[in-house]
């Protein structure tokens, strides 16, 4: 369903799974991420108002898991800590050459948000079936759900501004360059790590 071609090996939820506090922290940091994003485009593309209304229910929703995972950890007597740089989506948002077209790039930022999207939908997904913490499981298995639908959204949304050939082939490279970058990866406590 997401695509991907690499799958998390289960050895990095173990890792996850000691260290909390970092992995909490990460994840709330990427949550006000996406919000900061989906903001991001609205203002500057704001003349498509689907678009606009699209990226306001994303905006929202990013931030209310933000707040869900800041409360999880007051509740177990973490506090948030110092936001780190998240080099997955650094890289990422590098693979695509700079261009001055607004259409592609917009289709280019929708494509990178979709596959952090994805892989966030993934990771959660192993985190939630390898956890004993029952709590958690369920916490990421419903955040699971939440993330593949924005994943789908911002894949569509790409498809509607260029023909649906060139998008899924910058989507097949980018999937790819991913694929390759997470072999790499899975030996942090870090949702992408």
């Amino acid at each position: 369903m997401l695509g991907l071609q690499f799958e998390t090996e289960t050895s990095w939820a173990e890792i996850a799974k000691d260290d909390l506090q970092q992995i909490l922290t990460d994840h709330a940091f990427l949550e006000q991420k996406a919000a900061s994003n989906a903001v991001s485009i609205i203002i500057n593309y704001s003349e498509d108002t689907e678009l606009v209304k699209e990226m306001s229910n994303i905006a929202i929703e990013e931030m209310q898991h933000f707040k869900m995972v800041h409360l999880l950890m007051v509740k177990r007597g973490m506090v948030l800590g110092r936001e780190q740089k998240n080099d997955y989506a650094i890289r990422l948002q590098k693979f695509f050459n700079k261009t001055r077209d607004r259409t592609d790039a917009l289709v280019q930022r929708l494509l990178v948000a979709a596959l952090i999207e994805a892989r966030s939908c993934e990771r959660f997904k192993v985190f939630s079936k390898n956890m004993e913490d029952e709590e958690l499981s369920k916490f990421y298995n419903n955040l699971m759900i939440s993330e593949a639908s924005h994943y789908t959204t911002f894949l569509q949304f790409a498809r509607n501004y260029q023909e649906r050939e060139i998008v899924d082939k910058k989507w097949n490279a980018l999937v790819a360059f991913e694929a390759e970058m997470m072999r790499d990866r899975g030996n942090v406590a870090k949702i992408h790590g």
